[in-house]
């Protein structure tokens, strides 16, 4: 049975940075490996390249962009899905 797993990842230009995630569907206790990290970002429309393994670090590949990604672990920054977190908190309180 397959489940899905939420990566965070960092996307950092020059002049900004911005925080997204991602899904990647993975068997039961599979953990994620960077192919599926790559693969992801692919599929989020980012044409990237590993340029760190031991960071996670990818860098665009496409002619004329210039920016890196930073996948996130969620363990060790302590991310959350804030928005997920919410909309549960407002189900919750909804009486039907």
């Amino acid at each position: 049975m397959k489940k899905e797993i939420t990566i965070h990842f960092k996307v950092i230009h020059h002049d900004r940075t911005s925080l997204l995630r991602g899904i990647i569907l993975l068997e039961e206790n599979q953990k994620p490996t960077l192919a599926d990290f790559q693969q992801c970002l692919t599929d989020c429309g980012h044409e990237v390249v590993l340029i760190d393994k031991e960071h996670v670090i990818f860098k665009a590949s496409k002619p004329g962009e210039d920016y890196l990604i930073h996948v996130l672990d969620e363990e060790e920054n302590g991310l959350r899905d804030v928005i997920i977190e919410n909309l549960a908190k407002n189900l919750l309180k909804t009486k039907f």
